[in-house]
């Protein structure tokens, strides 16, 4: 068994738990996990950036954000089609993938992660400011569950949950066969040393440049998902805190795993959950939970699973090879 079959199997556990888990909960468990698919496929479109092509930002909330308020606008302007307020919100995304990308990429290291936090609270003040479009700090309510033209109410709490398992499947999908094409190979080589790529004959500059853009694409349609979960949508969305929140899950999870976000996100949920019912100092309790993590688990949780799964197998050969 290879390195690369851990996270295969690992994805196959967690589709298969994500999948029989809804009959077995309750109303408030369910809603707990639509979130933590949502915000897992949120994770995963900045793992491409963070855990693929080593670039950490800090405006990621920005796409999810203007994901979702484009949905929202859509619909509270009387646009009642799922499939077309679903493409204008992921294309709004991409646009500003796209926009922003030309800008940030022109810097690098530290100066990259300030850029995009400086142009992500931009994008926060406007939204706050810009009361006429997004309700200001009010913020926009009164989105209803999507109307899909089938006879399937999608305010059934199960059949929405099945409806965004869809999207995480489809994306998770994508992105894995991205991460896996050549062009994943050359993001992943541009991670590792972008002069050699360079010296190569490589883009270097437009290979990041595309890994940004399909990043803020996948980040826009979690927004939209979020927007129809949550029914409302405000300026604490964009904001640079959800960036971070988004970037812990990843860290926590595993970068450079795709399933490793999606246990960060996970993690985080249940954690934030199961802490706040005991304590009023539960944000206190969660600091020091990461602070831990980022110490002894740095390559996190899937990571530091494939290190002891690798282990033990070298430990199960040498004493299979001791015996004969």
């Amino acid at each position: 068994m290879n390195r690369g079959s851990f996270p295969i199997i690992g994805s196959i556990v967690v589709l298969l738990a994500i999948v029989i888990l809804p009959s077995l909960l309750t109303a408030y468990g369910l809603s707990l996990l639509t979130q933590v698919l949502i915000f897992g496929l949120f994770a995963m479109s900045l793992d491409l950036l963070v855990g693929y092509t080593g670039l950490v930002s800090f405006n990621h909330a920005s796409f999810f954000g203007v994901g979702a308020y484009t949905a929202a606008i859509l619909v509270t302007r009387g646009v009642e089609n799922f499939w077309l307020t679903l493409l204008g919100g992921v294309f709004i995304s991409l646009l500003l993938a796209f926009l922003l990308g030309s800008l940030v990429l022109r810097s690098s290291g530290p100066y990259f992660l300030m850029i995009t936090l400086a142009f992500g609270q931009m994008i926060f003040a406007l939204a706050w400011r810009w009361r006429s479009l997004t309700g200001g700090d009010d913020g926009l309510s009164g989105v209803p569950r999507p109307n899909l033209g089938l006879p399937i109410s999608m305010w059934d709490s199960q059949n929405f949950y099945y409806l965004v398992l869809v999207f995480f499947v489809l994306s998770s999908v994508v992105l894995w066969r991205i991460v896996r094409s050549k062009l994943g190979r050359v993001i992943i080589g541009v991670r590792e040393s972008e002069s050699r790529m360079q010296a190569l004959g490589y883009n270097t500059w437009l290979i990041k440049y595309l890994s940004y853009a399909i990043a803020g694409g996948f980040a826009g349609l979690a927004g939209v998902l979020f927007v129809y979960f949550n029914g409302f949508i405000s300026p604490q969305q964009l904001d640079w805190s959800m960036s971070g929140l988004v970037i812990l899950m990843v860290i926590i999870g595993g970068s450079g795993t795709l399933v490793g976000p999606v246990i960060g996100a996970g993690s985080i949920f249940i954690l934030q959950n199961l802490i706040s019912a005991q304590t009023e100092r539960w944000p206190m309790s969660m600091g020091i939970i990461f602070i831990l993590c980022v110490m002894y688990l740095r390559d996190g949780v899937v990571g530091h699973t494939i290190k002891l799964s690798k282990k033990g197998l070298k430990n199960y050969e040498r004493f299979r090879n001791n015996e004969r």
